[in-house]
């Protein structure tokens, strides 16, 4: 058996051209453009070329787009203080801190002073409470996340009652992930560093969400047959074959999974492509939010 690739990339374009024509009936009915500011302290390469592709995806789905740049010396109150601006900007309806944020500046300090009705990355502590308690409803749910659920929905597995493992615990993906599918009524188990027999402890998953940073680590051993793999993990590995030195892999063995999973996210191409179409989605609704 061979699985079947769910790709990120052709939904994602679906999520996209769907949000450019809500924006643009939006638009036509007298409201202004949404708009997401988007705030990068220092110059990290990575994060530079992620802030860039938010900024051209806001563009092309008709979403203004304000950036701002900080130095990396920049201290966490002149941080806070532009937060606080944006939060005052009519014009701007989401905001977007890219993370990490340099040594010595408390990131959770600077979310939380983001307004809960312009948190589109979904990071804010009342989101993430709100989206830990039963009966509750968040505003935002984070943006990579929001992307893993909707590739799920894409294979047409039924998650209630599954069993689902998560790989990873991280802020950003694993705990929230987590929390999504236990409102989807999945029974799931959360793994980390210090879970014992981890193999075995996987191989019990339905649904495998895989969000660990380590390079290829989730075996063909590992995967229940016909189980649903996620694989959230984007690592560089050497490889003098290709003309930067390396290629990008997963947190899964993809040629070895693919071999034994029923549906597989491939990387590139998988979640990736996700986060910034949810992202645009939580912007478009932060503006409808606003009137």
């Amino acid at each position: 058996m061979t699985a079947q690739l769910i790709d990120g990339v052709k939904t994602a374009e679906r999520i996209r051209s769907n949000i450019k024509d809500e924006v643009a009936e939006w638009i036509a009915g007298g409201n202004p453009a949404p708009g997401l500011a988007t705030v990068l302290v220092g110059e990290n390469p990575a994060s530079q070329v992620y802030v860039r592709s938010k900024q051209k995806a806001c563009g092309e789905a008709g979403i203004e787009s304000y950036g701002f740049n900080l130095p990396g010396t920049a201290t966490q109150e002149e941080v806070e203080a532009l937060v606080r601006q944006l939060n005052a900007d009519p014009k701007v309806n989401g905001i977007l801190v890219q993370l990490p944020l340099p040594a010595g500046l408390d990131e959770e300090k600077v979310l939380r002073e983001i307004k809960i009705e312009k948190d589109v990355d979904g990071f804010h502590p009342l989101n993430i409470g709100r989206l830990a308690q039963k009966g509750r409803e968040p505003l935002f749910i984070p943006c990579t996340p929001y992307g893993c659920m909707v590739l799920l929905e894409e294979t047409g597995i039924k998650l209630s009652g599954a069993k689902a493992v998560v790989l990873g615990r991280s802020n950003i993906v694993g705990m929230p992930v987590a929390l999504l599918l236990v409102r989807a009524d999945a029974t799931v188990t959360i793994c980390h560093s210090r879970t014992k027999d981890l193999p075995a402890v996987v191989c019990e998953a339905d649904v495998l969400v895989a969000a660990i940073g380590k390079a290829e680590m989730v075996r063909g051993d590992w995967v229940k047959p016909g189980a649903v793999v996620i694989d959230v993990g984007i690592n560089r590995v050497e490889d003098a074959s290709k003309t930067k030195g390396y290629r990008l892999v997963g947190d899964v063995a993809f040629d070895e999974v693919k071999e034994v999973a029923a549906f597989i996210t491939p990387v590139p191409g998988g979640v990736g492509p996700m986060t910034i179409a949810m992202l645009l989605q939580n912007t478009l609704r932060a503006a409808k939010m606003s009137k």
